[in-house]
């Protein structure tokens, strides 16, 4: 018998670790490259997204400024696009391809995107499952007598599991309308955009570590719960 955290079980998590730190490695290095490189242009982060989402009808989205580092994001309740400081100010490949990455969700959200739907309806039970999910388990695994609860914390991270995989059709989706967008309007030059790319191939990397470190989870649940039969 061994102890739940440090059991046979754990080889699982292995490759999906090092892919996470990688990944993490990968997004950073190639962000950092990129900020180096000044576009063309001369427009900052906020500026090109003011000006695509104008483009585009929406008129209605905010850009501003939060801190941080590569703590962009599009929030759909305030239809508001929030650009880390270096992006919303700077005029970088990496500003804009990050800049433009946004205003793609803020179009998946105003088109009704059938993928950022689910993503949304799933964000309460991946949280609630997240949250419970182990405890729950751990308590079934160690009392034996209620192994049912183990069952529960399984389904409850299939919840987990599933919104970190809906997630990334959407973050792939948002990349590919802001490269199409970047090169139709003219805002960065071919040699730029394959920079953009980049910085964003590496962002995506993120998301996939992050799915496949949840699935390795599961997998180590359901070896467990089923050494328990």
């Amino acid at each position: 018998m061994y102890p739940f955290f440090f059991d046979p079980s754990m080889v699982l998590l292995i490759p999906a670790i090092i892919l996470a730190f990688w990944a993490q490695n990968k997004v950073k290095s190639t962000y950092r490259y990129y900020k180096r490189e000044a576009s063309n242009s001369g427009l900052s982060g906020a500026e090109v997204a003011r000006k695509i989402l104008d483009q585009q009808g929406l008129n209605n989205v905010k850009v501003v400024s939060t801190k941080g580092e590569l703590s962009d994001h599009y929030d759909p309740r305030k239809k508001t696009i929030r650009l880390s400081e270096t992006n919303y100010h700077g005029s970088s490949v990496s500003s804009l391809g990050v800049a433009a990455h946004e205003v793609g969700h803020a179009a998946q959200h105003a088109e009704g995107y059938l993928a950022l739907k689910f993503r949304h309806v799933l964000l309460l039970p991946a949280n609630f499952g997240s949250t419970l999910a182990f405890p729950i388990f751990i308590a079934g695994f160690i009392f034996s007598s209620v192994n049912f609860l183990m069952d529960i914390g399984i389904y409850l991270f299939l919840g987990a599991l599933a919104f970190q995989l809906i997630t990334l059709p959407v973050e792939f989706d948002a990349s590919k309308r802001a490269l199409a967008t970047l090169r139709s309007s003219g805002i960065m030059a071919e040699s730029e955009i394959a920079g953009a790319r980049k910085v964003l191939n590496a962002a995506a990397l993120t998301y996939v570590a992050a799915a496949t470190m949840a699935l390795a989870h599961l997998l180590r649940l359901i070896v467990l719960r089923g050494a328990r039969d």
